[in-house]
């Protein structure tokens, strides 16, 4: 996880829903992307957050995914 979290430790994660959601990697990126916009991240935040998903495999980008939304 990053030093800087995108979003107030106060607060909850963001939810995403990716149970029944198509798996590939793009789709997950979208739809954290959106819960990320929803939740008031700035485009720098969701920048942040976003390079770190992309800088693994697969299962880095879930692992990340995790790390900053509330996956259901």
């Amino acid at each position: 996880m990053l030093h800087d979290t995108p979003y107030n430790p106060t607060t909850e994660k963001p939810v995403v829903k990716l149970i029944g959601q198509d798996g590939n990697a793009f789709m997950i990126l979208g739809l954290c992307q959106r819960a990320a916009k929803k939740a008031g991240w700035t485009q720098e935040q969701w920048s942040t957050v976003r390079d770190e998903m992309m800088a693994g495999d697969y299962n880095n980008l879930l692992c990340v995914a995790m790390d900053y939304f509330d996956v259901e």
